[in-house]
């Protein structure tokens, strides 16, 4: 077996455990902050839509390879016709120029500036693209509305498969996967086409497919779960995770090489801009789908639930427990035990309770003072062959 399976083995047996409901505080820190830079960039920088959103004239042509980003900016601009800043971009066939809307008169002008400026044979040579702002507004709206009935869907699935509060924590992750993305999109001004809408949703799926994978986990562990509980909910859950971790790890490692091909060979080495829209929105939300499914989807489950009247009884009565005297001396004295041995000492003479061996039977109160019955085994008794009967016979 590998070293990440017997890990994984260990893991799921609960011999090694990784705390990470206990931490949660940490981790809505880092995903605080995270969200707060990507809010921050969306409200200052936005977002940089393509033109399938807010419409405008894209042109493509070919040009010589010394020609720069800013010449090609420059030639577009001295057309006359462009206000704002055009979009200039190089790709593995070209240029590909995005301006605000334009007519008839406005797209000639440009076509021959570009025909002129580059020696092309004739204004047909710079391809020419225009989309109006209705069908880019009316994309959004659409885009938006199948985002929102994804959410329902999901919302409703999780609360009729598990419990209200499995789709609260569910949701939230998942808004929190969506922040992150689009954060991410703000950051490196990446074009915002159709395909990175497709590609969210793609993610979301994947995020939602973790965090059921936990869940489940979790309401098998969980299932039960009462007054002569050993664990508490928190501890359940955090055993549910640890159980899946190799799993997630696995699955998202596996699904994570494909699209980073995609996205630093694709269309980092291989300049397919095409790439683009679909490989950063993959990559980013897989990432944040792993991460959101094991640090803040269960941890928020377990925020939630440790608040019902039912796990706060249970909580209080095995901190009760813990700190119980006799809890505490024989804590104590195992110590002192482990202390001894470490040192090389002998431990003749040194009784150490064994407690603890099951928990559940500890906890009944029947079980509480009363004495233990004793069964003495002796050597076993064969059984004794007797004489011959006398017959009578004379």
């Amino acid at each position: 077996m590998s070293r990440l399976g017997h890990l994984g083995g260990r893991l799921y047996r609960g011999e090694v455990s990784i705390d990470f409901v206990g931490k949660q505080k940490l981790w809505y820190l880092i995903s605080g902050l995270i969200l707060v830079i990507s809010i921050v960039s969306l409200s200052t920088l936005g977002l940089n839509r393509g033109i399938e959103f807010k419409g405008g004239s894209v042109f493509q042509f070919k040009a010589p390879t010394s020609t720069s980003t800013s010449d090609v900016r420059s030639t577009i601009k001295d057309a006359g016709v462009v206000h704002d800043d055009p979009i200039v971009q190089s790709t593995s066939t070209g240029w590909r120029v995005q301006t605000e809307s334009l007519d008839s008169a406005g797209v000639a002008k440009v076509q021959q500036a570009v025909t002129q400026k580059y020696g092309l044979r004739s204004a047909s040579d710079v391809a020419v693209q225009t989309v109006g702002a209705s069908w880019g507004a009316d994309v959004s709206k659409k885009a938006f509305q199948g985002l929102m009935i994804f959410m329902l869907l999901v919302v409703a699935y999780l609360w009729i498969a598990f419990e209200a509060k499995m789709a609260l924590a569910a949701v939230i992750a998942l808004a929190h996967d969506i922040l992150i993305t689009v954060g991410v999109y703000s950051l490196v001004q990446f074009e915002v086409t159709p395909g990175s809408v497709v590609g969210l949703l793609t993610i979301l799926g994947y995020s939602l497919y973790d965090t059921v994978v936990v869940f489940d986990k979790v309401r098998e562990n969980t299932r039960g779960l009462g007054p002569g509980s050993a664990r508490t909910y928190s501890e359940a859950a955090n055993l549910a995770v640890n159980q899946t971790l190799v799993r997630s790890i696995n699955t998202s490692f596996i699904a994570l090489l494909p699209v980073a091909g995609l996205l630093f060979i694709g269309a980092g080495l291989l300049q397919a801009g095409t790439l683009k829209d679909l490989s950063l929105v993959l990559f980013v939300g897989m990432i944040a789908g792993a991460y959101s499914s094991i640090c803040i989807a269960t941890p928020l489950l377990a925020d939630f639930k440790e608040r019902e009247p039912k796990m706060k009884a249970l909580r209080a009565r095995l901190a009760a427990r813990e700190s119980s005297p006799k809890r505490l001396a024989r804590s104590r004295k195992r110590g002192e035990v482990a202390a001894e041995a470490s040192s090389g000492g002998t431990l003749a003479g040194v009784a150490v309770d064994d407690e603890d061996a099951d928990e559940s039977e500890a906890d009944k109160p029947a079980s509480a003072g009363a004495p233990r019955k004793v069964i003495q085994r002796g050597p076993r008794q064969q059984p004794i062959r007797g004489s011959r009967r006398s017959r009578g016979k004379k």
